[in-house]
């Protein structure tokens, strides 16, 4: 390994036969003697000449290169050079100094790569500077593993939210010498928004800010359809600002870190007190507010909605483009069956698979994605499942709440701790559902961009200045910017742009990447795993028997009763 014009690390293998050219033509295999096994075949000196020679190629290049070559006299000779597109490319920092980046897209559960116009967006919207490889993001952790003021509590968030990260970021601490140390600041700051302030535990605050943002959104939506041109993307500049002050509240902060704590705190506490592993999965069943399980269960109803009409279910097994909604109207019961599909459209149409990418189709966009998970919901619920999946987890969290208050009255100190456990409940209960709101809303918002930006497309495609409207997707914000304001592209970068990005669909990308290029996997450490077990993260704690599933694409899938769906 060579850093900064010096060899910082080598390995030499034991070389024990030789090829060598004979002068009448030919080679000869010849051995080794065992002096010059392990000797270097270049110096020091040879090995900082290669690199800089291999550096100087991947520039010419742009990217990676495996490169042949071979040493005549004391000169280097290049035999070839070719592009290596699986190996994943480092963020560029700008310096000679060593760098930790960590994946965005593992922990947003979206590892997809990204068009420049979905990257350009979330860097818009997200306050802490990001790099970009491969159609991904990245956040550069190395300040805050080097000072102590900050390391445990990066550690702890994203050692707690995946293993295997907070694992790999052990693994580089322990490495002498790759992390210069800061001298210790004092006490640290704030990681993600710092530490909540205390909160009411009162569900009219959730109620109001849930209010607020439909109302923004509404705002938004009503003031963009006058917007086109270089006016629309000034427009949505400004209104990003106003996403961001509501993605960020603090209170909207202070609400789901308390949940967030609380739930932290019962898995502590009970499993400390009562040796109950995991309780708040159970507590927090059936919660309010919580519009991920509100629009699953919203999606039984709709198969209720179609499940009497025979003709309309088999007439979406055959589902095959996306004017189905259209033809649905001609069958007995599709009209019913069309304004139930529309309907859930209207509130969650917004959402899909990496939805944190504005480029990436939206359900309402192409609504046949949902049919398999309708048809599935037919075959696999009876009617009325929805409210009573719902009913059934509040029972079971209410049963779990008294069974854990009874078990702790009857300890020592039993009362203190049931009250302090019920204030937790409660809490968790009260405000955990809006954990997932503030990202529906900004999905909610980017589609509102999406539309008034493909309707502005539409427009450069009739002027002759794009070729399509997807074209641009392929572009930066600023870049379309400029587009809306000249009304000329750079075709060329486009096709650039959509060849990088056929290029990087083939990467997988690292949860933790050094500035070396090292991908740093990270492993669970766990000593209670059986044999041939797959060890990650469960969704809930709990034993279940049934048919492993691995799905690749949800719009593919033929999901049956009790099967267990494996994400990697």
């Amino acid at each position: 390994t060579v850093r900064d014009g010096e060899v910082v690390a080598r390995a030499v293998g034991a070389k024990q036969r030789a090829i060598h050219a004979l002068p009448a033509g030919g080679t000869q295999d010849v051995a080794i003697g065992p002096e010059r096994q392990e000797q270097p075949a270049l110096t020091d000196a040879q090995v900082v000449r290669l690199a800089q020679l291999g550096r100087q190629i991947e520039a010419h290049f742009g990217r990676p290169q495996d490169i042949e070559w071979c040493l005549v006299d004391d000169g280097f000779q290049i035999v070839q050079s070719r592009p290596i597109t699986t190996l994943f490319p480092i963020p560029e920092s700008g310096d000679q100094e060593n760098h930790v980046y960590v994946s965005v897209g593992h922990q947003q559960m979206m590892t997809d790569p990204m068009k420049p116009l979905g990257l350009s967006f979330w860097q818009m919207t997200t306050p802490a500077p990001m790099a970009e490889a491969g159609g991904r993001l990245f956040v550069d952790v190395t300040q805050r593993l080097a000072s102590p003021a900050s390391r445990a509590g990066l550690l702890e968030a994203l050692g707690r939210s995946d293993p295997l990260t907070g694992d790999a970021l052990q693994t580089i601490l322990e490495r002498d010498g790759f992390i210069r140390p800061l001298p210790d600041e004092g006490p640290p700051g704030p990681l993600f928004g710092g530490a909540p302030a205390p909160i009411e535990t009162d569900p009219a605050i959730v109620t109001e800010l849930i209010g607020r943002s439909q109302a923004s959104i509404a705002a938004s939506e009503r003031d963009i359809r006058t917007k086109s041109g270089e006016a629309l993307l000034d427009f949505i500049q400004a209104d990003i600002q106003e996403l961001k002050r509501i993605l960020f509240d603090p209170q909207s902060h202070q609400v789901f870190m308390s949940a967030m704590e609380a739930a932290w705190w019962l898995n502590d506490q009970l499993q400390a007190w009562l040796g109950e592993k995991n309780a708040a999965d159970t507590l927090t069943q059936s919660v309010p507010h919580n519009v991920t399980s509100e629009m699953g269960l919203a999606l039984l109803d709709v198969a209720d909605v179609i499940r009497p009409h025979p003709d309309v279910v088999a007439f979406l097994r055959h589902v095959e483009d996306e004017g189905f909604l259209d033809e649905l109207a001609k069958l007995s019961g599709g009209r019913e069956a069309r304004d139930a599909i529309e309907a859930w459209l209207d509130k969650y149409g917004m959402r899909c698979v990496g939805e944190i990418d504005i480029t990436r189709p939206r359900w309402s966009e192409r609504p046949s994605t949902l049919v398999p998970v309708i048809l599935g919901n037919i075959k696999n619920f009876e009617p009325g499942a929805g409210a009573r999946r719902f009913e059934q987890g509040r029972q079971e969290a209410w049963a779990k709440e008294q069974e854990l208050l009874e078990r702790l009255r009857a300890l020592p100190d039993g009362e203190r701790m049931s009250e302090e456990a019920k204030r937790m409940i409660d809490r968790v209960r009260t405000f955990i559902g809006y954990r997932e709101y503030p990202k529906y809303g900004m999905v909610s918002r980017y589609f509102v961009y999406k539309q008034a930006l493909l309707e502005e497309a539409e427009r450069l495609v009739q002027a002759h200045v794009l070729r399509e409207k997807e074209d641009i997707f392929y572009l930066t914000f600023q870049e379309l910017h400029d587009v809306a304001r000249t009304n000329h592209v750079d075709d060329q970068l486009i096709c650039r742009r959509k060849d990088a990005f056929r290029s990087y669909q083939a990467l997988t990308p690292p949860r933790v990447l050094t500035s070396d290029g090292e991908v740093i996997t990270g492993a669970y450490r766990r000593d209670d795993v059986p044999t041939g077990a797959l060890v990650g993260l469960p969704v809930s704690a709990g034993v279940i028997e049934g048919r492993a599933r691995v799905i690749l694409d949800m719009a593919q899938a033929d999901l049956e009763a009790g099967d267990i769906l494996v994400t990697a």
